[in-house]
């Protein structure tokens, strides 16, 4: 492997923790209007979809009383 010839000082790493710096970061940039009507509209999409499924799959995890009579009267009467 490569080696480096020359010895690395690490004071800048022990300096680095104690360094303040005097230039701010500049502030965030707003988001856009399209911006935020897609994050509004992929929103809303997940929001109906999940609402949907939830919707649609109610019924199948209904426990149907009505539906396990009917069954119980076919097997009895087929004996």
């Amino acid at each position: 492997m490569f080696r480096r010839g020359e010895p690395v000082p690490f004071a800048f790493v022990a300096e680095a923790e104690r360094f303040r710096s005097n230039v701010t970061p500049p502030p965030p940039e707003r988001p856009s209007f399209g911006q935020l009507a897609g994050r509004a509209l992929i929103g809303l999409v997940v929001v109906g979809g999940l609402a949907g499924s939830l919707l649609l799959g109610m019924p199948a995890l209904d426990v149907d009383q009505q539906g396990d009579q009917v069954q119980r009267q076919n097997a009895s009467e087929r004996r």
